[in-house]
């Protein structure tokens, strides 16, 4: 089901007896601040069938009324909806008045026909308030609840890992959130799995836009996310629609943030602080009703200490943060994912099913994945592909480990274990202590032990016999 696109996500309540000022409020808040989810209400006597048929997140509330003054409905209002933010709206410009509004739990107070930039900024305030409220009550009512409560958004993350369950938990507390979500992890971990599931799940009635912006310049950023006029630029023959404006209503999500040039990191600043842009060759700045979601792999605040990322744009960027795990953290995932791309390459290829050797996912659990899933993805795609028949070769996945050993050392980020010891082991206690290890990581099959350690099966039934010795 689709959420309503009305701004804000809850009803803004209008209380006064002044029919005249309610329709001047209304086309205020309207108009110039595209608050555009109002319940407007003339006798307060009706409040409480109101509150009872509307989510009501804000109430502006005169003070000078008939029936039910309007400090008496405040009081009520703080006592029996604590939820509720209250802004006054008075036209009494009397310090005590307003110290009192105040006191009784009033978010602000002020005065009618004070300045229109003044109400509409305590207005947006007091909805970046609600929001910030009823996002703490749902992430905290979520994440105490110990599992998703929507696991089919989630469906298509492979995974029992409790961490991961704990992401996905989070996923659904922020989902319905305006706030930029920032999401980091290496390559391969399923970060744009993760956007979409949390666009999914944030109801928006737009569309999920993506783009990888790594390698755009400037000029080419600005275009894409922005779109142009006819006549902006040499060849511009015809007006251009940015993402942004493709994505209105639904998410905008920003592959590979970390490198965006200093330039584009400026003017996309300018989108989450403004919630406006320009398209290249208009000087009228257009509204953007998106939600951003970036991604990266790279490590944003050690860019920001060599002065390659903004630090406002992080702080705007992380208002939440999601950080996928490796898939050597989640080797207890590693066969549910084996079965899982041996079914979909199956499938896709045309194949009957392969069965796995059971060294197979012994192999696996000890090699650290740089590539992650996707790595994993491919190998076993590349291996149904050669598949002939009877039991799935573990070659493929032999030769494909063997051939990076580098960088699969540099994922795991191995230090010399060596170091930790005291006094250094001897040739003869280091190769027993390697030896040992292996088995243990491969359970005992001396076939896979001495694949490990990148020597013959006999050699290595030589030296479990001299050990016994």
């Amino acid at each position: 089901m689709k959420r309503d696109d009305r701004y804000p996500t809850f009803s803004v309540l209008l209380i006064d007896d002044e029919a005249p000022w309610l329709r001047t409020l209304s086309m205020t808040l309207e108009g110039q601040g595209g608050i555009n989810r109002l319940v407007t209400c003339l006798d307060a006597r009706k409040l409480p069938g109101l509150l009872a048929g509307e989510d009501v997140g804000l109430v502006l509330l005169d003070i000078t009324m008939p029936h039910v003054s309007g400090e008496l409905l405040l009081a009520r209002l703080r006592e029996e909806h604590p939820d509720i933010t209250v802004i006054v709206v008075s036209g009494l410009n009397q310090v005590e008045t307003a110290v009192n509004c105040m006191r009784l739990g009033a978010f602000d107070y002020i005065v009618k026909g004070a300045d229109s930039d003044r109400l509409l900024d305590t207005v947006r305030r007091a909805i970046r308030f609600q929001d910030l409220e009823r996002e703490n009550r749902a992430m905290r009512q979520q994440l105490l609840g110990g599992r998703p409560e929507s696991p089919e958004a989630f469906a298509d993350i492979v995974t029992i890992d409790p961490s991961m369950q704990r992401i996905f938990q989070y996923s659904e507390a922020i989902a319905v959130s305006p706030r930029p979500v920032l999401i980091t992890g290496e390559s391969g971990t399923g970060k744009e799995l993760i956007a979409r599931a949390v666009h999914k799940l944030s109801g928006r009635a737009g569309e999920l836009v993506a783009v990888n912006v790594a390698g755009l310049d400037d000029s080419v950023f600005a275009d894409t996310l922005f779109g142009h006029v006819r006549g902006a630029f040499t060849g511009a023959d015809a007006a251009r629609r940015g993402l942004v404006e493709q994505a209105a209503g639904g998410t905008l999500f920003l592959d590979e943030i970390g490198d965006l040039s200093q330039a584009s990191q400026v003017k996309l600043l300018r989108l989450l602080q403004e919630g406006e842009y320009f398209p290249l060759g208009d000087d009228r700045p257009r509204q953007a009703k998106i939600r951003v979601i970036v991604a990266t792999h790279n490590d944003l605040a050690a860019r920001q200490e060599t002065g390659g990322f903004r630090r406002d744009l992080y702080y705007r960027l992380c208002s939440h943060h999601i950080h996928l795990p490796p898939l050597r953290e989640r080797l207890g995932d590693i066969p549910l994912l084996l079965d899982h791309f041996l079914d979909d390459a199956a499938r896709v290829l045309g194949k009957p099913k392969p069965t796995p050797p059971p060294q197979l996912r012994l192999l696996l659990a000890n090699y650290d994945f740089p590539g992650n899933v996707r790595e994993l993805h491919s190998m076993v795609f590349d291996a149904v592909s050669n598949h002939q028949g009877g039991v799935l070769s573990m070659a493929v996945f032999q030769r494909a480990i063997e051939s990076q050993p580098a960088v699969a050392r540099a994922a795991a980020g191995m230090d010399n274990p060596f170091a930790l010891f005291e006094q250094c082991p001897s040739l003869t206690e280091a190769v027993q202590l390697l030896i040992e290890d292996a088995m243990r990581r491969s359970e005992g099959n001396q076939t896979l032990a001495a694949r490990l350690l990148g020597i013959s099966q006999p050699a290595l039934s030589k030296r479990l016999r001299q050990a016994r010795d």
